[in-house]
C-alpha cells in the first residue's frame, strides 16, 4: 500500500473534488517585515478552506515527525474522509532557522500553511488584486469597509478616528439594481475607507460562493465578508 494514501481513494477524491470547487483563495493579511511584502497568514489559509472541508466530511490533520535530516523538522498533512476512512498524506521537511522552541514553531507554522496549500491546489490573492503583480506593499492599499454599526458609532465620537471610518453611502446607485437577486442575500452600497464606494453582500451565503464569485465579488477572510468596488458592478 503507498505510504501516502489508503489503498483506494475513490470517495476521498470526490470530496475533495467538491473542495475544490468552493474553496476561496486565501488573502494575503500579513507582512513580512524583512521583504516588505504580503502573505496569506496560517490563519489565513485556515479561514478559506476550513468549512469546504468540513461541509464535504474531511477531516484535516497535521502533526511533526521525526526525520533523518539534521536540524529539520517533519510536518505530515493528511485528509481523511470521515464516512469511508479514505485518506491521504503528504509529508514536508523543512530546514530550521533555530534549533530551539521558537525556531521550531516559525518552521512549523510555515510547513502547515505551505503544505496544506498545496494538498488543496489552493491560491493567494492581495486585498486589492493589484499588489498579487509584484507581491509588494502598496501606499495606496485598499481598506475595506468597516461594517459593524455598533463599533462605527463607538469610534465616530473619537475625533482622532472619525475620518476614517466608512459610511453608508447616501447617493442611490444603479449598480445595485445589476447585481444577481439571491435568496437570503442583501446587496449594500457603503464608502470604502479609501474613499470609493464599495457593495458588501450581507445574509444567507451557504451554496451561493460561485454565484457571488461570478458577480465579481471577492471574500475577505479576515473581515468575514463578502465585497466588490462599485464601479466593477
Amino acid at each position: 500500500m503507498n505510504q501516502y494514501q489508503s489503498e483506494s481513494i475513490t470517495d476521498l477524491a470526490k470530496a475533495l473534488l467538491c473542495v475544490q470547487r468552493t474553496v476561496q483563495p486565501a488573502t494575503k493579511d500579513a507582512e513580512n517585515p524583512f521583504t516588505q511584502s504580503w502573505y496569506a497568514s496560517l490563519n489565513s489559509v485556515m479561514d478559506a478552506c476550513r468549512d469546504a472541508l468540513i461541509e464535504n466530511g474531511i477531516w484535516l490533520c497535521q502533526y511533526p515527525v521525526p526525520v533523518e535530516q539534521p536540524n529539520s523538522l517533519g510536518l505530515v498533512t493528511k485528509l481523511t474522509h470521515a464516512e469511508s476512512g479514505q485518506w491521504q498524506s503528504s509529508l514536508a521537511v523543512i530546514p530550521l532557522p533555530k534549533a530551539d522552541p521558537q525556531g521550531m514553531g516559525s518552521a512549523m507554522t510555515y510547513a502547515r500553511r505551505y503544505a496544506l496549500t498545496a494538498m488543496l491546489g489552493m491560491v493567494t490573492e492581495d486585498d486589492d488584486g493589484e499588489g498579487a503583480k509584484n507581491g509588494k506593499k502598496s501606499p495606496t492599499r485598499p481598506k475595506l469597509p468597516v461594517i459593524a454599526p455598533e463599533s462605527q458609532k463607538s469610534r465616530q465620537r473619537d475625533p482622532s478616528t472619525a475620518n476614517n471610518i466608512s459610511t453608508p453611502s447616501n447617493r442611490p446607485s444603479a449598480s445595485l439594481e445589476n447585481l444577481p437577486p439571491l435568496e437570503g442575500v442583501t446587496y449594500q452600497q457603503i464608502t470604502a475607507q479609501d474613499g470609493r464606494p464599495c457593495i458588501i453582500a450581507t445574509g444567507n451565503m451557504q451554496a451561493k460562493k460561485e454565484l457571488l464569485t461570478g458577480a465579481g465579488f471577492r471574500w475577505n477572510a479576515q473581515r468575514k465578508i463578502w465585497w466588490k468596488y462599485a464601479e466593477a458592478a
